[in-house]
């Protein structure tokens, strides 16, 4: 084909300009604007072929920075036969996983080009003590994933884009292309039912049904580029990134000394760690006897604090209920819903203390709650009261009302009489 068949082709096509070959990405890439973006290169040859991969990457962040084909791929762009173009020494074609690596990182290590950015220059670090990189650049190990593998190779998107593999909502589905392979996770004698856990768990429940976006996701407890599971010294620092009060608690207490001496995991030696269930009030003491004999004093502490969870439950519900009543009433309820919002702090702050076993604490805050639950109902059966009243003074005014509707009836029923006869 003629050169000039090509440059039609090449301008129906319309690739974005290409700047300089030279490191593109390190000094005027950043000033590209959405205009320059869609400028016309004929001289362009890479996407006479790769057309697909041209429409995907003009999505990715990389094409507003100047980079192109040839900058990670290598060979001549400006040469219109294959054979010439892949012929340039500097080709490199479709790089393995290893070379994704030291492509990427050859920008993403490089302070001078991130800092512009805003970005971080650790990733390669972190990505050589993970698991995944000591599997393939220590071991050589392909079963391990790249850059790409997470991030995609052409339409790379930042982490806050809806569309990106590490998006909030889709890295357990990027976690899961792996994690749920029964195949590849059987080879190294791993669970593949971490992700359908997790999407039962409290984190997941947040994430995915409640839009919550600070639930934590797998990157969240595992890291991102450094991934690696905690260890149990590790396990209530990773959690308490989140629940800073329930680890303050925790380490204030025996389980805590325990976990440090590294005589429990901590937090999973009662939640599990992908399932993250919440251990309800009635379920507090069971929980104990997974560790405890059934009859020792442990337990029978465990019981106490399950006794005063349970206590403060039952408060707050009765007050709710009480504040329900009102409702339904017609009653203003502004004051006693103010005293429910505190009762329900008290009964929050029951959550992280039981942490610590600590009973005089618990008691305090069971006792809070207690007392305003009283108070609300306290509320509830004066306006009651007040109601039962009324209609016990109404009861005259309806009696002599029937009365004398009923007298009426018989006046007129005899005047009736009267006329007929």
């Amino acid at each position: 084909m003629k050169l000039g068949a090509f440059r039609l082709i090449l301008t129906a096509l319309a690739l974005p300009a290409s700047v300089s070959t030279a490191a593109p990405a390190s000094d005027g890439a950043a000033a590209l604007d959405q205009q320059q973006a869609q400028r016309i290169d004929p001289q362009y040859s890479c996407i006479v072929c790769h057309t697909d991969m041209r429409r995907a990457f003009l999505e990715g962040v990389h094409s507003e920075r100047g980079i192109r084909c040839h900058d990670c791929h290598g060979g001549d762009p400006r040469a219109f036969e294959v054979a010439a173009a892949h012929a340039d020494p500097s080709f490199v074609g479709t790089p393995d996983k290893i070379q994704i690596v030291e492509l990427c990182s050859s920008c993403h290590s490089d302070p001078n080009q991130m800092r512009q950015y805003g970005l971080t220059v650790g990733q390669l670090a972190e990505f050589q003590t993970s698991r995944h990189g000591q599997l393939l650049l220590r071991d050589r190990n392909f079963d391990a994933p790249t850059c790409t593998d997470c991030h995609n190779a052409h339409m790379i998107l930042p982490p806050n884009d809806a569309r990106s593999n590490v998006y909030p909502t889709n890295i357990v589905i990027t976690c899961a292309r792996c994690h749920e392979n029964a195949a590849l996770m059987g080879k190294y004698g791993l669970q593949i039912d971490q992700v359908k856990n997790y999407r039962e768990s409290a984190h997941g429940v947040a994430l995915f049904q409640s839009s919550n976006f600070a639930a934590p996701t797998c990157i969240d407890c595992h890291g991102s580029h450094a991934a690696l599971p905690p260890a149990v010294l590790q396990i209530a620092n990773v959690c308490g990134h989140c629940h800073v009060l329930v680890r303050r608690a925790f380490y204030a207490g025996p389980h805590g000394k325990a976990a440090l001496d590294g005589r429990l995991p901590g937090c999973t030696a009662c939640h599990s760690n992908h399932g993250t269930e919440r251990v309800l009030p009635e379920g507090i003491a069971d929980t104990c006897v997974n560790c405890h004999g059934a009859d020792t004093p442990a337990v029978a502490h465990g019981e106490e604090v399950e006794r005063l969870a349970i206590h403060a439950t039952e408060e707050l519900g009765s007050a709710a209920a009480a504040i329900d009543e009102l409702v339904v009433a017609g009653h203003r309820t502004s004051d006693v819903q103010f005293r429910y919002q505190t009762a329900r702090t008290s009964y929050l702050q029951i959550g992280q203390a039981q942490h610590s076993l600590d009973l005089t604490a618990l008691e305090d805050l069971s006792r809070e709650v207690a007392s305003i639950s009283r108070d609300i109902r306290g509320v509830a059966e004066v306006a009651a009261e007040h109601r039962w009243e009324h209609k016990l003074i109404l009861l005259p005014v309806w009696f002599l009302t029937l009365s004398v509707t009923v007298l009426a009836w018989f006046r007129i029923r005899s005047s009736r009489r009267e006329g007929s006869s």
